[in-house]
């Protein structure tokens, strides 16, 4: 009786712990399993580049207007009543070309008169040069005073400056006749005619009668910001950027298209205009088909500056923390994922250009970066740059994925504790 109550509680304490066992493992097999696949899954595979280190160019874009290359507005220099228009409307012209004709017949008279004038002088000199020849004669022969020789020889001087004076009064008035047939001044092509046959028109009036520009080449006039333009010239002082020494300029129409023929910068404005706070740059474009037409909007492409040792990454490899700092994940030398700040400093095309946080030899994840954290190993596969090229995405798309990933290892933890 008495081995009996001493065994008693051995055994109620061995039946009680038989049914914890049997409750642990009669619990549903199915919990398990994701924590044990989740310790059996294999590390994986990411695409990555290899960093290394070039001159990117600083391409930066500025709006501006295109100007004709030269512009006349041809106004008439005599007065009078218009004949003829002798050019269409909107045509291209060559220098010389006549334009308009205007009455001429009171400039031809007085042409004529002037003529008469001149022919006037001209035998009137003759005759007193003879005189002045025989009193060259007589003078030494003491037949004449020496004062009236003098006096001759004075009548022949002052019909010369006569014959000078109607001769510059007949070049006058050929000219003013010459204005009666208003060219072109420059080549170009014609606006709208402002007058027609019949129309008076005055010397040096305000209104011209045509306008004339020339559209090939064809400025284009851009203008970039003091404030670019000071940092930009900090910056090159300080040796964060080196001057590219380019002048070739890349045109964006209204459109969206390119402009098929690359410009010169042709000179950069030395002052600030005090209004817009901007300085004027002016490139030239060759304009052949007439398609770049005064006033249009357009965008100037120009590498002003390139930017050393920096790296070309594409877009999507980079995400941002909700502070706007950029994070590069890497595979470091033991095959890990590990996370690194780095410096943005603008795009090219479909990478961000990086100039801090990278080092020569780094290993970039660029394909699956959405499913790795920090510290997990992977896979790394070469992968070409060049293939990884999208368009960008939202800076604030990239930061979110890796926290929504880093939840489902958590929860598979915690059933693995559980069992």
């Amino acid at each position: 009786m008495m081995s009996a109550k001493l065994w008693a509680p051995a055994l109620t304490a061995c039946a009680l712990a038989t049914s914890l066992v049997l409750v642990g493992c009669s619990k549903d097999p199915k919990e398990a399993q994701p924590a044990a696949a989740a310790q059996q899954m294999p590390p994986p595979e990411v695409g990555i580049i290899t960093a290394q280190p070039t001159s990117v160019a600083q391409t930066v874009e500025l709006s501006g207007r295109t100007a004709a290359y030269q512009m006349s507005e041809v106004r008439p220099q005599v007065s009078g009543i218009v004949l003829k228009r002798l050019f269409t409307e909107g045509s291209y012209v060559r220098a010389g070309q006549a334009l308009y004709e205007i009455d001429s017949r009171t400039y031809k008279a007085s042409a004529d008169n002037a003529q008469a004038a001149v022919q006037r002088a001209e035998a009137n000199l003759n005759v007193l040069k003879v005189k002045e020849g025989r009193y060259r004669q007589l003078v030494n022969s003491n037949a004449i005073s020496k004062q009236e020789y003098d006096d001759i020889v004075a009548q022949v001087r002052l019909a010369e400056a006569d014959l000078n004076s109607a001769k510059a009064n007949l070049q006058n008035a050929q000219i003013n006749l010459g204005y009666s047939v208003i060219r072109a001044p420059i080549s170009g092509q014609t606006g709208r005619s402002t007058v027609t046959a019949g129309a008076l028109v005055t010397a040096n009036q305000d209104s011209a009668l045509v306008t004339i520009q020339q559209l090939d080449p064809i400025y284009v006039d851009i203008n970039q910001s003091s404030t670019e333009l000071l940092r930009l010239r900090q910056n090159l002082s300080q040796g964060n950027l080196t001057n590219a020494n380019n002048t070739t300029v890349k045109l964006k129409l209204e459109d969206g298209s390119y402009y098929p023929i690359e410009g010169k910068l042709a000179f950069s404005d030395a002052s600030v205009d005090q209004q817009t706070g901007s300085v004027t740059l002016r490139a030239v474009f060759s304009n052949p088909n007439h398609l770049l037409l005064p006033g249009m909007y357009a965008t100037a492409q120009i590498v002003q500056a390139e930017i050393p040792n920096a790296y070309l990454i594409p877009q999507a490899a980079l995400s941002r923390t909700p502070t706007g700092q950029a994070i590069a994940m890497l595979v470091n030398a033991k095959n890990t994922v590990e996370p690194r700040p780095v410096v943005t400093s603008g795009s090219q095309g479909s990478n961000w250009i990086v100039t801090e946080g990278l080092q020569p030899g780094d290993r970039v994840i660029v394909e699956g970066v959405a499913k790795v954290k920090e510290g997990i190993p992977v896979v790394p596969k070469q992968v070409d740059p060049t293939a990884t090229a999208a368009p960008a995405a939202p800076t604030s798309a990239p930061a979110a994925a890796p926290k929504a990933e880093s939840k489902a290892p958590a929860a598979e933890d915690k059933t693995a504790s559980k069992a």
